[in-house]
């Protein structure tokens, strides 16, 4: 008898979705069932579950304004009952993370260069945002201004890291209750685009995804001040593809011994061996079977990945041998409309 988990999905509303998706994961039959509705919502692009499986926390659009919706997971369905939510002026930010004592919120919006944090209240609702705005450009023709893509927290909750694709920055602020200190910033390879950011299971090393020049950046980490310091820059592409890609998500299995890499365009995971010293090995390239992986996640017994393909509206499902790091498709073309980010109910 295999395990069913429950997933979330976050996607665009631009064409036929209406919001936040739900899904399940039958480990026993391998295959992912009953994609539904679980929240509507303008544009909830991502999503975090809390650590302690009771809030989710989405980005939203609300006509003119953008920000972040509170819900709270009301069963052991996984059914979502909206908490409130606060927005401001602009677009809708594109990344949310939650600090593993649900106490703050923070936000990285694409559009408007700024890291927005949230207090948030006894019952999970969120509070007003405080926010920093960040400057700077980069070489690419997309990197005109700032474009934040993640804002996450340090293993050890003690940081808030924000990755600019637009200025080729990593930057750590310090917080305090809402408000946001800088206090390192890395600059990345120029014109590079960094993307998202995932830590090792040691808290002391984490790896970037780049989305304009298509690389993984291995970076060792000092927890004393939040610094980062360069170890490896290797491609997520074959040599001879000269097409449009766009690196999207990274995520670790959590023995710390694999990182996988998504390519928007070339439309696969690439998969790498964590060595010794921390730096990674290319393994091989799986095919996402659909256009345009926008994300992917390990579910919570890590025997599968479920990657999302965003331009095709499908979720795609593979297993995982635990020893190899290596893919191999069980589902493909389940249908999930507009889909993003996807996220499981912690184990």
């Amino acid at each position: 008898m295999g395990k069913q988990y429950i997933g979330y999905i976050g996607s665009y509303t631009k064409k036929e979705s209406q919001g936040v998706y739900r899904f399940i994961l039958d480990t026993g039959d391998k295959e992912i069932k009953n994609v539904e509705v679980a929240a509507p919502l303008d544009n909830p692009t991502y999503l975090t579950v809390s650590n302690d499986n009771r809030y989710v926390y989405a980005v939203s659009k609300e006509e003119d304004k953008g920000g972040v919706t509170a819900f709270e997971i009301s069963d052991s369905e996984g059914n979502l009952k909206k908490l409130n939510s606060e927005a401001t002026d602009g677009s809708a930010p594109c990344h949310v993370s939650v600090k593993n004592d649900n106490s703050l919120v923070v936000t990285a919006n694409y559009h408007t260069k700024q890291v927005e944090a949230h207090l948030t209240n006894q019952d999970g609702t969120v509070q007003a945002s405080k926010s920093v705005e960040h400057e700077g450009n980069g070489p690419h023709e997309r990197q005109e201004k700032p474009h934040l893509h993640y804002a996450g927290f340090t293993p050890d909750q003690q940081f808030v890291v924000v990755v600019d694709l637009g200025s080729d920055t990593i930057t750590t602020y310090r917080p305090d209750a809402d408000k946001l200190e800088k206090i390192s910033v890395l600059n990345t390879k120029s014109g590079s685009g960094p993307r998202h950011l995932a830590f090792h299971p040691n808290g002391k090393y984490a790896y970037v995804m780049t989305e304009l020049s298509n690389e993984v950046i291995v970076l060792k980490y000092n927890e004393s001040d939040g610094s980062f310091e360069e170890l490896q820059y290797i491609t997520t592409l074959p040599e001879d593809f000269k097409e449009n890609n766009q690196g999207s998500a990274i995520h670790l299995s959590s023995d710390g011994k694999f990182v996988y890499a998504g390519n928007r365009g070339h439309n696969s995971i690439a998969v790498y061996r964590v060595a010794d010293d921390f730096t990674v090995e290319f393994i091989e390239w799986t095919d996402t079977e659909g256009d345009w992986p926008r994300d992917f996640v390990l579910d919570p017994s890590e025997q599968f990945i479920v990657a999302s393909n965003q331009e095709s509206g499908t979720l795609v499902l593979f297993e995982r041998d635990p020893n190899k790091g290596t893919l191999t498709l069980i589902q493909k073309d389940v249908k999930a409309p507009e889909a993003v980010c996807l996220k499981f109910i912690h184990a």
